[in-house]
């Protein structure tokens, strides 16, 4: 079979090519790479192309390229291999021998303390590490102490509890919620309302919604343990709104059985206009007294994110009288607004409800809103406010020298 294959070939080659030269055909009719031709007895299996042919030459350089780049990769990876085991050994010498190494250090730690350009690099690098190890290690010995005096202190006080815990005690808390509740049932026939405006949902994110209703929660409980509770109405109050599920979340089983009463009525519905009082950091009426007669509506909404002027707008739209608190005439302010939390609002409410004195009532005002209660004059306090001001501004002593001098003679001539 051989020798026939190589007698076909020569008669090819000398019957081809001069035909070529005389037509002037292309030269790579026969490749000059080396080719292997497979016999027909192993092509039996492949029977579409008797003609296929393998190119050794590409396919050993293929071959060639592929074991360098395995064989670089290999020992690449076995220098990086060695030059971190010896990095990881020498750092244990270091910390046996008292350097601040850290204990535990992980595989990029050591290559990017190895990649580090200078010696002292690797020791600061060194160092944040195992300051970081140390603190994470003292934080967690302090979590646990924590946690074991905390379980402790429950133990102990569960022991302390069953040892107390007897039936007069039982009585009084029970005895104590009955009359909490017997003072509402009361204050809701006899009481006078307090309403709370609950139309302001829109212009409310939810988390600040979930701000609003922990404060009505607090309110409602200082309400419930005051001698003379108010009647609390809840109008506007629209069924699966924010303040629903936000209600719900917190009472669970006990928002059914609440001593409120709660409707989708606006309060112009349920009570005459005449009677009502809307209370609002924007009004221009100050309130000088507090009318047992009079109907006082709250905004439920937290103020920060309200823009000015929204209850006061609510309340002309519907025709009602507003008010503001007293709070430039009996406190000295400092800075911020002047808008409170709704607790902070109920609690001065039954102060005023209970004793009318404006000065118990602004007790509940954060002291960090003013310096202190108004002792002398307006007038004089605006004049030596303004003075401070002034000062602070950093005008000119002549000029605040001829201020007070005129300030000073005035009140010499009043006496």
């Amino acid at each position: 079979m051989q020798s026939a294959n190589l007698l076909l070939k020569k008669l090819l080659r000398s019957s081809v090519l001069p035909f070529a030269a005389q037509h002037g055909m292309k030269k790579d009719l026969f490749p000059l790479s080396r080719t292997l031709s497979l016999s027909r007895c192993l092509k039996q299996d492949n029977s579409c192309d008797p003609s296929e042919k393998l190119d050794l030459d590409g396919w050993k350089k293929v071959m060639k390229s592929g074991l360098q780049e395995a064989v670089s990769e290999t020992v690449s990876e076995h220098k990086e291999l060695s030059t971190l085991a010896a990095a990881r050994e020498i750092l244990e010498m270091w910390r046996l021998a008292g350097r601040l190494v850290p204990e535990n250090i992980s595989e990029e730690q050591l290559k990017t303390y190895i990649e580090c350009p200078s010696k002292s690099a690797k020791k600061k690098y060194l160092k944040y590490l195992y300051l970081r190890e140390l603190y994470k290690r003292n934080n967690k010995r302090k979590t646990d102490g924590k946690r074991e005096r905390k379980l402790e202190s429950q133990e102990e006080a569960s022991k302390s509890d069953e040892t107390k815990r007897n039936s007069l005690v039982c009585l009084w808390a029970n005895s104590m919620d009955r009359a909490y509740s017997w003072r509402l049932a009361q204050s809701m026939i006899f009481g006078q309302p307090l309403v709370f405006d609950m139309s302001y949902e829109r212009e409310m994110s939810a988390r600040e919604v979930a701000n609003t209703v922990r404060q009505l929660v607090l309110s409602e409980g200082c309400n419930r343990r005051s001698v003379d509770p108010f009647h609390i109405h809840f109008c506007n109050f629209k069924d699966n709104s924010l303040y629903h599920k936000e209600f719900i979340k917190h009472y669970r089983e006990a928002w059914g059985r609440l001593l409120i009463t709660v409707t989708d009525q606006c309060y112009t519905d349920v009570f005459p206009k005449d009677k009502l009082i809307y209370l609002t950091a924007d009004s221009p009426k100050v309130m000088k007294t507090f009318d047992h007669d009079k109907v006082y509506i709250v905004g439920s909404m937290v103020d920060k994110s309200i823009k000015t002027g929204c209850s006061l707008a609510r309340a002309k739209r519907l025709g009602l009288e507003t008010a503001a608190l007293p709070l430039e005439k009996y406190l000295l302010w400092h800075s911020g607004a002047k808008n409170l939390t709704l607790d902070q609002m109920m609690h001065i409410l039954l102060t005023l409800k209970d004793t009318g004195d404006w000065k118990k009532a602004l007790e509940f005002v954060p002291k960090r809103k003013y310096y202190g209660f108004v002792n002398k004059p307006v007038d004089e306090l605006k004049k030596t406010l303004n003075l401070i001001n002034t000062l602070k501004l950093g005008k000119r002593q002549e000029e605040i020298r001829k201020q007070f001098a005129k300030n000073y003679s005035k009140k010499l001539t009043h006496k």
